[in-house]
């Protein structure tokens, strides 16, 4: 078989249309919303075991990457200001994950397929010094992006009902 240049234009032109045709297949929005689930438990989860290549494969490794707590002290901005977060509390001998619930969790994909944005109630309970600690039913929102066929989280809020905040407050001022 004779390869001539009007063949090899041909099977590259094929070859181009083919990746294309690939590029446009439609998005299957139940197996990102199952990838984008695991990633959003993941980035609690790993607390359980200590695992940080879990924590950091779901995350923006970047200075967009953005978290606001309920505390205004603990706001990060960035990835290197979160990596020190993470080695000074939560790799902590004193820190000990126990139990995590995503509760209510609603997952939205923007039409693109490249950007999802979340809501749940997080109940993420663990040990300092031998105390317990954590949240119930803290609200918790973020956005994720599809990077290299991955999906990271960019951004995440945690908060608490003003309800909950005072019933708490009510029920430490009794007890």
């Amino acid at each position: 078989m004779e390869i001539t240049a009007r063949s090899t234009c041909t099977a590259v032109a094929v070859s181009l249309l083919l990746a294309a045709l690939a590029a446009c297949a439609p998005l299957d929005p139940v197996a990102e919303k199952a990838e984008i689930e695991l990633v959003i438990n993941n980035s609690i989860g790993w607390a359980l075991t200590k695992d940080t290549v879990m924590l950091y494969d779901c995350l923006a490794h970047d200075s967009t990457f953005f978290i606001y707590h309920p505390s205004a002290q603990a706001t990060v901005i960035g990835w290197e200001p979160f990596t020190r977060i993470v080695h000074e509390s939560w790799m902590d001998p004193a820190f000990r994950a126990t139990r995590f619930a995503v509760k209510d969790l609603r997952i939205n994909l923007s039409g693109s397929g490249k950007v999802a944005w979340y809501s749940a109630l997080l109940d993420d309970f663990g040990e300092w010094q031998g105390q317990p600690a954590g949240w119930e039913n803290a609200r918790w929102t973020g956005v994720l992006e599809k990077r290299d066929g991955r999906w990271v989280i960019t951004q995440m809020h945690f908060s608490f009902a003003v309800e909950q905040i005072r019933a708490e407050e009510e029920e430490a001022a009794e007890g």
